[in-house]
């Protein structure tokens, strides 16, 4: 153990598996005691609040449906509490672009000409220890524009003088960080992430005009909104700094976060600017939470757009309780990658783009998401054309739009269809891209899309639901089985091999992946977080 961390005997602390040599600028012990006091602080009520979302679960497999909150109705009608007040460089939000915390990857996103860089310790990023420590120096080194990349080709990679405005995504509530061990627990890898951050560069961000902002991913209650406000006003009072100095936008990328919009806003009031429309993981949650409903089956992930009832009012309604409160309504993910070697496929992809993002500028979002930066003009133009001059369009209020509980839960979709090119696309990408995270990489270009955690999610989902649910059947008729999973599975990864070559895929992951997928898609007991799974063949 490298001597700038304290004795584990004294201080209960154990680092395990990993040497930590190359990480004292970022695991000093001064960020370390903040990080250990947060976790001390809040691990109980953490593991409270995980264990009730497994009490929410089995009360909807018993069939009680989520709905408003009735012991919250006097948050809901009391029309004159707002958010806080919102920094100037969060008010313009119109492009904001996402990706891991890699170093050529940031510079180029904070390059691109986007308004919001996200940089993600979730979704789009392994959580390798190396990935970790490398992730928080990366972000240290680009508060401060120190930091620069040369690639071994030789082309160099250097901050503009004008890039986007930096959000920080931490990983969510229910992942353990496995490498660090205090008190004989496995400490919180979202106050791990959030807490290296924020010790880092609060002072340094806001010496420079800017402040230490945040995305929360993965919230399923206005409880776990409230355990976040209670973390970030402790954390502000250590650092000797206002409460309100740290802001934070919120995605709405769960089923049962959709029915406490209003009440996540209260409760972080102080600290909250937005709520995001995070597409992907939402139907993630929609399949995950009614898995053992008989009454819910849904089709093919391709049948699964923003245009389908379920997802335009849970959109449409986000859009009116942000701007009822304040706060920005950030649009959902263009996952779509220009292809260079093909002028047809790219032409498509942004005429797609360009639709998702009329749709979300007309309905009233004040911004949107992209993962590649040849996007961020696409994604632009409709913005500017429904914003013109304007920084967001909050004064869209949508009094026309009312949704109800029974307009979240109507899953119903036209045409619904469960096809063999559904299945294999499932299994294909899942497997792809399980294969690629073990290696250490999360943001994944697959089949012209940058894909990342919640595609994954989605595929194997839904798998398990088809191979668990009484009706359901290819179009065509067949009984979706075990054998018929097994057997195409076996064709695509066979596709694979031919794809990338013998060589390349006897050095790959696939065997690894290709258990961990058969795992979380079969057993009979369904696996909260793929990644769960996979994080204990990560080192």
């Amino acid at each position: 153990m490298h001597d700038v961390l304290v004795e584990p005997m004294k201080s209960g602390v154990e680092y395990v598996g990993v040497s930590i040599a190359d990480a004292s600028d970022i695991l000093t012990p001064e960020a370390m005691e903040f990080v250990f006091t947060l976790e001390r602080t809040f691990r109980t009520e953490r593991a409270t609040l995980l264990a009730r979302r497994a009490e929410r679960q089995r009360s909807i497999d018993r069939g009680e449906m989520p709905d408003f909150l009735a012991s919250t109705t006097s948050v809901r009608d009391d029309r004159t509490w707002r958010v806080g007040e919102i920094p100037p460089d969060l008010q313009n939000r119109r492009v904001e672009i996402t990706g891991p915390v890699d170093r050529k990857m940031m510079i180029n996103a904070l390059n691109s000409g986007a308004n919001i860089f996200m940089a993600d310790f979730e979704d789009a990023n392994a959580p390798t220890w190396n990935n970790i420590v490398h992730g928080q120096r990366n972000l240290r080194d680009a508060v401060r524009r120190q930091i620069a990349f040369d690639s071994p080709e030789g082309k160099q990679y250097r901050l503009n003088d004008s890039t986007a405005t930096l959000l920080v995504r931490p990983r969510g509530w229910h992942l353990p960080e496995k490498h660090i061990v205090l008190d004989g627990e496995t400490i919180s890898a979202s106050l791990l992430d959030f807490g290296l951050y924020l010790f880092h560069n609060c002072h340094e961000l806001l010496s420079r005009g800017t402040g230490p902002y945040y995305y929360l991913p993965k919230l399923e209650s206005h409880l776990e909104a409230r355990l976040w406000n209670s973390v970030i006003t402790v954390a502000e009072n250590m650092l000797g700094v206002p409460v309100g100095t740290v802001k934070v936008t919120v995605l709405i990328e769960t089923i049962l976060a959709a029915f406490e919009m209003e009440e996540i806003l209260f409760e972080l009031r102080d600290h909250i600017v937005g709520l995001n429309a995070g597409r992907w993981d939402y139907l993630f949650s929609i399949i995950k939470k009614f898995r053992n409903r008989p009454d819910v089956l849904l089709p093919d992930r391709s049948q699964l757009t923003m245009t389908v009832p379920f997802m335009r009012a849970y959109t449409e309604l986000l859009v009116k309780t942000c701007h009822s409160r304040g706060a920005h309504a950030i649009g959902g993910m263009a996952a779509f990658i220009p292809n260079k070697r093909d002028p047809e496929v790219t032409a498509t992809a942004l005429a797609k783009v360009t639709e998702d993002k009329v749709r979300e500028s007309t309905d009233g979002f004040d911004g949107t998401w992209v993962a590649h930066p040849d996007l961020v003009r696409v994604a632009r133009k409709p913005f500017d054309d429904v914003l013109g001059s304007a920084p967001h369009q909050k004064h869209r209020l949508r009094t026309d739009v009312h949704v109800a509980a029974a307009d979240l839960l109507n899953v119903a979709v036209p045409n619904a269809a469960v096809t063999e090119t559904g299945l294999r696309n499932n299994i294909s990408v899942g497997l792809q891209y399980i294969e690629s995270w073990l290696r250490g990489v999360g943001a994944v270009g697959i089949f012209n899309l940058m894909e990342d955690v919640a595609t994954a999610e989605i595929a194997r989902s839904q798998i398990w639901q088809w191979l668990h649910h009484p009706n359901a059947a290819l179009n065509d008729g067949r009984k979706i089985t075990e054998e018929l999973y097994r057997d195409l599975a076996a064709q695509e990864l066979r596709k694979i091999e031919a794809a990338i070559g013998s060589e390349a895929f006897s050095a790959s992951r696939f065997d690894v992946a290709q258990m961990v997928f058969d795992y979380v898609t079969t057993r009979d007991v369904f696996t909260e977080f793929l990644t769960l799974e996979a994080y204990k063949y990560l080192e």
